[in-house]
């Protein structure tokens, strides 16, 4: 396939385009609700109609404003239709002709979608993620072909590091600098692997970005392999995200029918191939080196760096492990140049971050925004607030890993340094509000049941201090503590967080130590009152006595 073909695929497409479309929201959680029954309910409303030639009924990716869903667009409009059901598809066909709807309305550039900024998500809920022309009508795999015909493997490293683009799994390591390595350790074999294991609680960024627009993360793993010198590429997806895979299976099938993977990737010298490894669901294979043990059919156990992956990884050989959305954020910066993205965010961030909105707020759901945004305009502007006039208490970011920010600190911008200052961090994207009714303590403790279960039992320091400070925390808890209790629970997290193996270990304790510095209050509240001294204890009882009883030890 040659340039010519891809400018042709889209042209068809686009040419192909009807005046008026319905955008039926097909992500997880939508299908979830019905979803499938409410696109073919509007595809029988169109028919029955007689509208086939004006609307087309398209089954997109992740709508994002999940709380109201199952979601369907119209174009062009910019109507949001929510909480859709089969028995509404006639009346939603009928407000596109301009009739009244009793259907719940909104709008597309509504307060959650106004102070977005879309890179990552910029296909999401636009095309059909199951085919890859709607993929290419949307300047699919023009990235790549830019890259085999322009660029030297050099020129990609050099442009991904000029973005200023850093890992969006969480430790934010630079992605030049990570390419860089894998490009200059010598083998005659290298591999690319996507970390598509996503486990935090409430958190589904990766998965939606697979199941919204899988071609975009392929597209980003082909041209790093081509800037790294592999041929072969593994997407790690956990196997409770089944539409993801499906998805990602139909994707890949596809990019081999069109030449785009396979060998001599678009008629050019380069070839390189992309297989599915489906995990198992622990926590700790989203550790690179436990993931990299589970591709090879091993127990997903982390393991001890040095060496690190990108000079033995994957077999011993040189590995590249980025997660789903650093390579999702490659193609556009092929596009529009990394002057653009560096553009984008702060001095040390640059670019956007997608987040998993949850919790005790009106609005929730998938976002993208610009690195530096502050925190209060994420939770009050685009997510609402807190419902029922309630206040906001706490956000929770990185998941197990992150940590607790009180509502104090809602105007720190959103970057991978302010948040560490505060005790959390960036994380894969998982953000939880808490309103006044939330008990840190109990948030703490059930981040901390998670680790325990979580924990893959290698060293000594993670799998017993977890369940110790579960134990303490449960005795906090339980008004049996006391502040010799408080201080161990203290000394155990610097412990654990010190001597773990790897990742897992050494974040475990972020969400007890950030509760405790912001709201250590509620840890003293619940420990037991202070035992009297004996000396003190006599004290009281003398000054207790009846006066009666003075004057009769006084004879």
């Amino acid at each position: 396939m040659l340039l010519a073909d891809l400018i042709r695929i889209k042209e068809q497409e686009l040419a192909g385009r009807k005046p008026f479309t319905l955008r039926v929201c097909m992500a997880a959680g939508c299908v979830s609700s019905n979803a499938e029954a409410v696109l073919a309910a509007l595809d029988r409303a169109v028919k029955d109609a007689g509208l086939e030639s004006q609307i087309e009924v398209r089954p997109v990716g992740c709508l994002r404003l999940c709380c109201d869903g199952p979601l369907v667009a119209a174009d062009p409009s910019g109507k949001l239709y929510k909480k859709v059901r089969a028995e509404d598809a006639v009346s939603v066909v009928k407000a596109l002709q301009g009739e009244p709807t009793s259907v719940r309305t909104g709008d597309m550039r509504e307060p959650f979608f106004e102070k977005q900024f879309n890179i990552v998500l910029a296909n999401s809920g636009l095309i059909d993620p199951e085919r890859i022309e709607s993929y290419i009508a949307a300047d699919g795999y023009i990235a790549l072909r830019n890259v085999l015909r322009d660029m030297s493997p050099a020129d990609v490293i050099s442009a991904i590091t000029k973005s200023g683009l850093r890992g969006r799994g969480g430790a934010g390591y630079p992605t030049g600098l990570k390419w860089s390595t894998v490009a200059k350790t010598k083998s005659a074999r290298k591999f690319v692997v996507c970390n598509g294991d996503e486990g935090d609680p409430g958190a589904f960024m990766d998965r939606s970005v697979l199941e919204s627009d899988p071609h975009r993360v392929i597209e980003g793993m082909i041209i790093a392999g081509y800037a790294v010198g592999a041929q072969q590429g593994f997407i790690y997806v956990r196997a409770e995200y089944p539409l993801a895979i499906k998805r990602l299976q139909t994707a890949i099938k596809q990019a081999r029918q069109f030449g785009l993977l396979g060998s001599n990737v678009l008629e050019s010298p380069f070839s390189f191939n992309i297989d599915i490894r489906i995990g198992a669901g622990a926590f700790v294979c989203g550790e690179e080196t436990a993931l990299m043990a589970s591709i090879e059919g091993l127990r997903g156990n982390p393991r001890p760096r040095p060496p690190f992956p990108a000079e033995s990884g994957l077999f011993g050989e040189p590995t590249l492990i980025n997660n789903v959305e650093t390579f999702a954020n490659v193609p556009p910066i092929i596009l529009q140049g990394p002057e653009w993205y560096a553009g984008i965010g702060t001095e040390k961030s640059k670019g956007t971050k997608v987040f998993a909105l949850a919790g005790k707020i009106n609005r929730t759901g998938l976002i993208e925004v610009p690195m530096g945004i502050k925190l209060r305009e994420i939770v009050e502007e685009i997510g609402g607030g807190a419902p029922e006039g309630a206040k906001i208490k706490a956000v929770q970011t990185g998941g197990p890993s992150g940590g607790c920010i009180p509502a104090s600190e809602l105007d720190t911008p959103v970057d991978y340094e302010s948040l560490t200052k505060l005790g959390s961090i960036m994380g894969s994207g998982g953000m939880i509000v808490m309103d006044e009714s939330t008990n840190m303590v109990d948030v703490a403790r059930f981040f901390m049941d998670f680790c325990v279960d979580e924990s893959c039992g290698k060293c000594i320091p993670c799998r017993a201090g977890t369940v110790q400070m579960h134990r303490l925390l449960t005795k906090i808890l339980n008004r049996q503590a006391t502040e010799s209790d408080l201080k161990t629970l203290e000394e155990l997290c610097e412990l654990v967080r010190s001597t773990s193996l790897c990742g897992l270990g050494q974040t475990a304790p972020n969400p007890v130590l950030s509760t405790l510095r912001f709201f250590r209050s509620e840890y003293i509240e619940l420990l037991q009152p202070k035992s009297p001294s004996p000396e003190c204890a006599s004290t009281a009882e003398t000054k207790n006595e009846p006066a009666d009883n003075k004057q009769v030890d006084g004879r």
